[in-house]
């Protein structure tokens, strides 16, 4: 059975990732990009390379586009709107929510199908088993090439609204970004005493590790915004204990910016009166 043809635009190293996936995959692959030399390699692999974006788009029922940033997408994309009329659009160009809702607007008043979407591995994790992406916007579209799409990784659908695979592509790298934010401290912290980065680094892996066991029970707190149930180390505790992670920064002659920005917040949730509850009531204090 014939495999739908795919257009993949935009060959930095993740749309390259993308199309390699497509072409090993079976599916008869064209791509663009604007420095026509990062299309030989994929060539070589037996992608078509097109010379300009409007042969690229009409090769294909189904549009890939990875590119440097919204702005890119719209530049690349606004003169061959009509080119794309009926066909499907996946765009995997990193967003946000109100940029996703933008673009998918601007699809649906040139006939477009639109999916938008969210990649969460880096380009050599393309195609394993780690690599997840993230999909919202038009179901039936997505539906029509999810077997085009499993290639790449496994696929989540999170709802209609375009915004949403933008929405949770951000949190979850707020969540990493978070993990970087302390592990980079802690790795600079014990280098103030010459302790081997590579030495320390198995111990705060399996630390984190087992400290990330607690997300779901933070999650249904945050939900039901009850910080008071299931505590094991209260607010008041962590907070009075914090002050040491940033003193032991500044004498260690290391910035504390890092951390510092949830020193405060926990202590103005103890000073409203929430010292008993968990650290996650914190949250209340994002709000506002």
């Amino acid at each position: 059975m014939s495999k739908s043809p795919v257009t993949v635009l935009g060959l930095g190293a993740m749309g390259t990732a993308l199309a390699t996936a497509f072409v090993t995959g079976g599916h008869p692959t064209t791509v663009w990009n604007r420095t026509p030399g990062k299309a030989e390699p994929l060539a070589a692999l037996g992608a078509a390379a097109a010379g300009d974006v409007a042969a690229a788009v009409t090769a294909s029922e189904l549009v890939v586009v990875c590119l440097l940033d919204h702005d890119s997408v719209q530049e690349t994309l606004d003169p061959v709107a009509a080119e794309l009329a009926g066909r499907t659009l996946v765009n995997l160009t990193n967003g946000t929510p109100a940029q996703a809702r933008e673009t998918a607007r601007w699809a649906a008043g040139h006939g477009i199908a639109y999916v938008d979407g969210g990649i969460m591995a880096i380009p050599p994790g393309i195609g394993t088993a780690q690599a997840f992406l993230l999909y919202s916007g038009s179901r039936p579209a997505f539906d029509t090439f999810a077997p085009a799409l499993e290639l790449l990784g496994t696929p989540h659908f999170v709802g209609e609204d375009p915004g949403l695979a933008a929405l949770y592509d951000i949190a979850l790298l707020s969540g990493m970004y978070g993990m970087f934010a302390g592990a980079f401290h802690a790795l600079a912290l014990v280098g103030t005493e010459r302790v081997p980065a590579a030495e320390f680094a198995p111990m705060l892996r399996d630390f984190v590790t087992a400290m990330a066991a607690g997300i779901p029970h933070y999650a249904h707190q945050i939900e039901t915004g009850d910080y008071a149930s299931g505590v094991v180390s209260n607010i008041a505790m962590q907070s009075a204990g914090f002050t040491n992670l940033l003193d032991t920064a500044e004498s260690q002659g290391l910035s504390p910016e890092l951390l510092a920005a949830l020193g405060p917040l926990m202590a103005r949730r103890v000073a409203e009166g929430h010292g008993a509850e968990d650290v996650t009531g914190i949250v209340e204090l994002l709000k506002r």
